[in-house]
C-alpha cells in the first residue's frame, strides 16, 4: 500500500499524516513545472537579460545556467528522496547539520517563497494590464503604477481564496497547467515563427551585443562587460528556473513521494529549460528592423511587450499576453500553495513567531492562516513597485521596473541560498548520509560542490545595482535606482543571527516530533 508507506516513513521522521495526501507523482511534478512558468519568468524578466547584454545574454546565459541548476536540482532530488517533508529544505538542513543550519535555511527559503509569490503576482498583474491594453486604447491611455498594483492585490487575493478552498483543488489545477504551458508555449513559438514579416538572422542571435546598463559607458567588449553587466542577466534564468522545491513542500500530500517528489524536481527543471529556450530565441528572431533596416534593439529594452506589438501588431500581441497572463495567474496561485506549505511546517517547528496560528489547519485539512500571512506579507514587499524608474530621458522614457526586480533578485538569493546549505551538509556527510530511493551514486562528490559554487557566485552578482544609477558614489546614484535585493537578504541574516544568539538557541531544537516513535505504524 504507497501511502501507508508513505506515512509510515512520514512518522519516522517525527510526523503524523495530517495533510490530504491525495497528489499523485504528476501532480508533484506539476507544481514545480507551474512555478517555474516560462509563460512567467521568460516573458516578465525578458528585459533583465536584454539590458544586461542582449541576444548573447539569452542564446548563451539561458542553456549554461540551465545546466548548472539542473545540477543543483539533481542534488536536491537526492534530498528530498532521503526525506520526503513538507518542512523540505531547512528540514534537511536540520537533519544533517543541527538546529542552527535548520534554522537558518528556514528563513532564508521562507523569505524567497514569499518573494516569489510577491514577484509572480505582480508579473501577473502587469500582464493582464497589459493583454486588456493590446484590445482597448482607452484603457491603455489611463495606464499609472497604482492600477497595476490594484490589479496585483486582486491575483493575490484569487490566489489566497484558491488555495484556502482545498489542497485536492489545488492538485486539479496544477495538472491543468502543465497542460496550458505546454499548449500555450507551443503557440506562441507558432505566431513568433509564421506571423512577423521578417526575423533576424542566427548570427544576431548568438553575436548580437548590448548593454543598457550604464556601465564601462555602453562598451560591449570590455572586461566589465564581460565579467559584470552578462552575469546581471543571469536573473532571466536563475528567477524563471526556481521555486521547484516545492515538490519537497508539498511531498506529504504526495503518494509514492520519495520518488515521485525526486523525479518531480529534475524533470520539472529539465522540461521547462528546453521549453523556455526555445520560448526566447523564437522571441529574439522576431525582433523586426527598423527604419534604417537594422535590428530595433530599442525595443527590447522594454521588455517582450514592445518587440511583440512592433512584429505581431496588437490582436496577436493581445493573444499572446492573455496565454502568457493565464500561464501566470496558475503560476501565481502554485507559489503561494507552495509558500503556505513551508510557512506551515516552519511554524508547526515553532520557529515564525505566532506559529500556532500558522500551523493551524482549516476543516479543509489546507493551512487557511498561513496562506493569508503570505499574502499579506507579499504586498510589504512590493509596495517600492508603486515608485517609477526612468532610466532613459523625459523625451525618450525607458521605464525599467527596479522593484520588480528587486523583488525577484530577493526570491533567488532567499531560495538558492536556503538550497546550498543542505546541499553543502550533504557533501560533508559523504558515505554517511543515508540514500533514498532516488539518488546521485557517487556523483555527489562533485555534483554538491559545483551546486554551492554556483549558487554562491549568482547570488553575489544578483546583490550588485543592475544599472549604474543605484552605486552610491556614482554622479547618477538615486535611491529609486538602488537594488534593494541584498539590503533585504542580509539584513535578514543579521536579524536571524542576532535572534538565534540571544533568543532562538535556547528554544528551537530542530524539528519537533508530532509522534512517538513506539506510534510508528
Amino acid at each position: 500500500m504507497e501511502t501507508d508507506a508513505d506515512s509510515r516513513r512520514l512518522a519516522e521522521m517525527g510526523y503524523s499524516q495530517d495533510l490530504d495526501r491525495s497528489w499523485s507523482g504528476f501532480s508533484n511534478f506539476a507544481i514545480s513545472f507551474s512555478i517555474i512558468s516560462i509563460l512567467a519568468g521568460c516573458l516578465t524578466n525578458f528585459a533583465a537579460a536584454w539590458n544586461n547584454g542582449g541576444p548573447v545574454s539569452i542564446s548563451w546565459s539561458w542553456p549554461i545556467i540551465s545546466a548548472l541548476i539542473l545540477v543543483i536540482g539533481l542534488t536536491m532530488s537526492e534530498l528530498v528522496s532521503a526525506y520526503p517533508t513538507s518542512g523540505g529544505i531547512y528540514w534537511w538542513a536540520a537533519k544533517l547539520g543541527g538546529p542552527r543550519a535548520g534554522f537558518y535555511t528556514g528563513w532564508l527559503n521562507l523569505i524567497g517563497l514569499i518573494a516569489v509569490t510577491a514577484g509572480v503576482a505582480y508579473g501577473c498583474a502587469t500582464f493582464i494590464d497589459f493583454t486588456i491594453s493590446a484590445f482597448s486604447s482607452s484603457w491603455a491611455e489611463g495606464y499609472s503604477l497604482t492600477r497595476v498594483f490594484v490589479i496585483f492585490l486582486v491575483v493575490l487575493a484569487i490566489a489566497s481564496v484558491l488555495n484556502i478552498f482545498s489542497g485536492h483543488l489545488m492538485a486539479i489545477m496544477n495538472n491543468v497547467s502543465v497542460w496550458w504551458h505546454v499548449a500555450g508555449v507551443l503557440a506562441i513559438v507558432l505566431i513568433l515563427l509564421f506571423v512577423p514579416d521578417e526575423h533576424q538572422s542566427i548570427n544576431y542571435a548568438f553575436t548580437e551585443r548590448i548593454n543598457n546598463s550604464g556601465y564601462s559607458d555602453g562598451s560591449v567588449s570590455s572586461f566589465i562587460f564581460f565579467f559584470a553587466v552578462i552575469p546581471f542577466g543571469f536573473l532571466l534564468t536563475q528567477y524563471t528556473i526556481t521555486g521547484y522545491d516545492a515538490c519537497a513542500h508539498l511531498s506529504e500530500e504526495t503518494k509514492g513521494a520519495s520518488m515521485g517528489a525526486a523525479k518531480g524536481i529534475w524533470q520539472s527543471i529539465l522540461y521547462s529549460a528546453i521549453g523556455g529556450y526555445i520560448l526566447l530565441m523564437c522571441i529574439v528572431f522576431a525582433v523586426p528592423n527598423g527604419a534604417d533596416g537594422n535590428p530595433d534593439n530599442a525595443l527590447g529594452a522594454g521588455g517582450v511587450l514592445p518587440i511583440f506589438d512592433a512584429a505581431l501588431g496588437a490582436n496577436w500581441t493581445g493573444t499572446v499576453l492573455f496565454i502568457s497572463s493565464a500561464g501566470q495567474l496558475f503560476c501565481a496561485v502554485s507559489c503561494m500553495t507552495s509558500s503556505s506549505r513551508m510557512t506551515y511546517a516552519f511554524s508547526r517547528d515553532r520557529a515564525v513567531p505566532g506559529s500556532h496560528l500558522w500551523s493551524k489547519l482549516s476543516s479543509n485539512r489546507v493551512p487557511a492562516n498561513a496562506v493569508l500571512l503570505v499574502a499579506a506579507i507579499s504586498v510589504l514587499v512590493t509596495l517600492p513597485a508603486l515608485v517609477e524608474v526612468n532610466i532613459g530621458t523625459a523625451d525618450a522614457p525607458i521605464i525599467v521596473p527596479i522593484a520588480f526586480f528587486a523583488v525577484t533578485s530577493i526570491a533567488v538569493q532567499g531560495l538558492y541560498l536556503s538550497f546550498a546549505i543542505p546541499i553543502y551538509l550533504r557533501w560533508k556527510h559523504g558515505e554517511n548520509f543515508e540514500r533514498g530511493e532516488w539518488h546521485n551514486g557517487e556523483k555527489y562528490k562533485w555534483m554538491n560542490p559545483l551546486a554551492v559554487a554556483e549558487i554562491v557566485i549568482v547570488s553575489l552578482f544578483l546583490m550588485m545595482p543592475s544599472y549604474r544609477g543605484g552605486m552610491p558614489g556614482d554622479e547618477l546614484f538615486s535611491w529609486k535606482f538602488v537594488n534593494y535585493a541584498p539590503i533585504v537578504v542580509i539584513g535578514v541574516l543579521i536579524a536571524i543571527t542576532i535572534w538565534w544568539e540571544v533568543s532562538a538557541k535556547k528554544w528551537f531544537k530542530g524539528p519537533i516530533r508530532t509522534i512517538d516513535p513506539a506510534e510508528v505504524p
